[in-house]
């Protein structure tokens, strides 16, 4: 099973490499005209908030209410899509990432949110990082192998666990492509916070 202090370490990482806020674009309906867009900060604050309580959870080791933040992610989604940068922020649309990549209790939606964070960030308006994870998270739920290798737990003797890969020739290629750091510094990372237990 994966330390949670594990996967909060490699969030962390995760945001130090994810790029920038996408506050900087103008959204455009078709190619060439322009779409007013606001920033919703009320969701934007309530994902921040629904993020920091599953941080909180995972870190005091209080019962964990990940259900209740999917059921409300899914009514956010079923409402306004994925939580894009236009609408949410960098650090919502970062949120909205960490309640979707904790949905393990309800894979359906889970591969729902994978599928809409696919299309949002190919519109550049989530992070390539996030998919990442998330692609990830979903296949180590299925059994399958993983395309970045970011799902890495920690083994009883305080070491990362290495999970099958699919294509590991283009490990690097793919995570340099999501922002992510090349696979050996990750597993350097993730050895010093195994290693603190």
């Amino acid at each position: 099973m994966v330390r949670w202090s594990a996967l909060l370490a490699a969030a962390l990482l995760l945001g130090a490499c994810t790029g920038g806020t996408g506050s900087d674009r103008v959204p455009t309906a078709e190619p060439g005209v322009p779409v007013a867009t606001q920033l919703d900060e009320e969701l934007r604050d309530e994902l921040l908030a629904m993020a920091e309580q599953d941080q909180g959870e995972r870190t005091s080791g209080a019962p964990l209410t990940d259900e209740q933040r999917t059921d409300r992610l899914r009514e956010i989604v079923d409402e306004h899509g994925w939580p894009t940068y236009d609408l949410v922020g960098q650090e919502g649309e970062d949120a909205a990432w960490l309640i979707a990549q904790h949905s393990d209790l309800d894979p359906d939606f889970q591969a729902e949110a994978l599928e809409l964070l696919r299309a949002a960030v190919a519109d550049g308006q989530a992070s390539p990082g996030n998919l990442a994870y998330l692609e990830d998270r979903v296949r180590a739920g299925r059994g399958e192998p993983q395309l970045y290798g970011t799902q890495t737990g920690c083994t009883r003797k305080g070491t990362p666990a290495q999970p099958e890969i699919e294509d590991p020739e283009g490990l690097d290629e793919r995570r340099e492509a999501a922002g992510l750091p090349p696979y050996e510094r990750y597993l350097r990372t993730m050895t010093r916070v195994c290693g603190q237990g």
